[in-house]
């Protein structure tokens, strides 16, 4: 369970986003399975807050065959079907739809670059961007970066991958620390980081 004592940035409100706050966002994460369950989870968002998708999100691994992306770009129009009576799922045909045709062009990349991890990390090169802001406020919806990640991905042919969902993945992924200076996690993966590069 979450310490409620500790300093930590202001958005967690519940114990899931506490406990995905204090466990998962901001942690590089360099596993294909998961660079593809953030990006549909962040895409299933869109419009939405990510306290829904938290909920939701055990629905979808289930429906989403354990974020499998190799399985997930075989899915047909019955799976779509299936998904669109799924009361544990977001019922958007179009985000739905577009999870699977990701999942497509994903194993494109993985194709091409040997790995997601090893195509998307070039965007920051290799090495997390840390950011020092003071509040909530300051934090940006997009930058440079996810304008340039979101550009290439719809040229590859990706759906729900604007910049603001861009930047989200970039920020829950760990290639952007944007935790607040004052909250733990910040120090945390500072040290998780320089670690890493030594």
């Amino acid at each position: 369970m979450s310490d409620p004592m500790r300093q930590r940035c202001s958005w967690p409100k519940n114990e899931l986003a506490l406990q995905y706050h204090d466990e998962e966002w901001g942690v590089p994460v360099h596993d294909d399975r998961k660079h593809f369950e953030f990006l549909m989870l962040e895409a299933a968002q869109a419009g939405l807050s990510w306290d829904t998708v938290l909920k939701k999100r055990e629905h979808y691994r289930a429906a989403f065959a354990e974020f499998d992306p190799n399985l997930v770009s075989k899915f047909d129009e019955s799976h779509l079907e299936t998904m669109m009576q799924n009361p544990g799922l977001i019922r958007n045909r179009a985000k739905l739809s577009a999870a699977i045709s990701n999942a497509k062009h994903f194993l494109t990349i993985q194709e091409e670059f040997g790995s997601f991890n090893t195509y998307i990390w070039r965007f920051v090169n290799g090495s997390p961007i840390c950011n020092a802001w003071g509040n909530m406020q300051e934090i940006p919806a997009t930058s440079a970066v996810s304008d340039a990640l979101s550009k290439d991905l719809k040229k590859r042919g990706f759906k729900f991958v604007g910049s603001t969902i861009c930047y989200s993945h970039l920020q829950a992924a760990g290639l952007i620390n944007d935790h607040l200076v004052d909250c733990f996690r910040y120090r945390e993966l500072q040290q998780m980081n320089l670690q890493s590069e030594q």
